[in-house]
């Protein structure tokens, strides 16, 4: 799956560092932590609940700022990129399915589909967001809100959104978490085939093992640091 490599990495961490303020204590919740993660790779994020997989994925994608160390996107260094410079370097380029959603509550099921073609400067799609709904079984929702749709539909509209850019590199924060089996299995083909048929990079936080193991690559976060696992064992949070 997804063997497009480059000499140029998607994404490359170096000695990244993340603090945080608890009262007058700082937690240090990523230590000296570097990866790197080329073109048309699958990697998984695992670790136990609270070692800092979601704030890792929040910032390798630009959405929070390290307290020290570099992250490039690209070839990009996103601490030389205000805001809006991350905002442009994402569009429609990256896909993310966040696991609180993040739908726009007053936008339909369809239009918060055809929000990230419009914001990388596309013209509004609309045939084509509805067969990325379509593909994830929800095209007779197309109209509702996202409050007229359950927690499952509304994880399925939010990977149709994530997809419909047929994005470079998709961020998945526990795409099948709120999901049940057959439809997580559903997304998690669709992850797959796109990976495979675009070459595109996938990097989930995920506690589901059956989708951790079909990733290229398994990076366990224990302790503020990446351990990288190529067997099936499970890890001792696991067990």
């Amino acid at each position: 799956m997804g063997e497009q490599k480059h000499d140029q990495p998607v994404i490359r961490v170096d000695d990244l560092n993340k603090t945080v303020g608890i009262g007058e204590r700082q937690l240090s919740v990523l230590d000296g932590l570097s990866l790197s993660i080329g073109a048309g790779e699958s990697v998984a994020v695992l670790g136990s609940s609270g070692a800092g997989k979601s704030t890792l994925l929040g910032l390798m994608a630009g959405l929070d700022a390290p307290t020290s160390g570099s992250i490039a996107l690209f070839g990009q260094e996103l601490a030389h990129l205000d805001e809006d410079g991350r905002a442009r370097l994402r569009a429609g380029r990256v896909g993310f399915v966040f696991q609180n959603f993040q739908l726009l509550p007053t936008l339909t099921a369809l239009e918060n589909v055809m929000l990230p073609l419009e914001m990388a400067g596309g013209r509004a799609d609309t045939a084509l967001a509805r067969r990325w709904l379509e593909r994830v079984g929800l095209n007779e929702r197309a109209g509702h809100l996202p409050r007229q749709l359950s927690g499952g539909e509304q994880q399925r509209v939010a990977v149709a959104r994530a997809f419909v850019t047929e994005p470079k590199l998709v961020f998945a924060d526990e795409p099948t978490g709120n999901l049940d089996r057959a439809t997580g299995q559903r997304i998690i083909d669709l992850l797959f085939s796109l990976n495979r048929e675009r070459g595109t990079t996938l990097v989930l936080v995920t506690h589901d093992l059956a989708l951790a193991n079909r990733c290229q690559r398994r990076l366990h976060l224990e302790q503020g640091r990446i351990r990288e696992t190529c067997d099936d064992v499970e890890p001792e949070w696991q067990q």
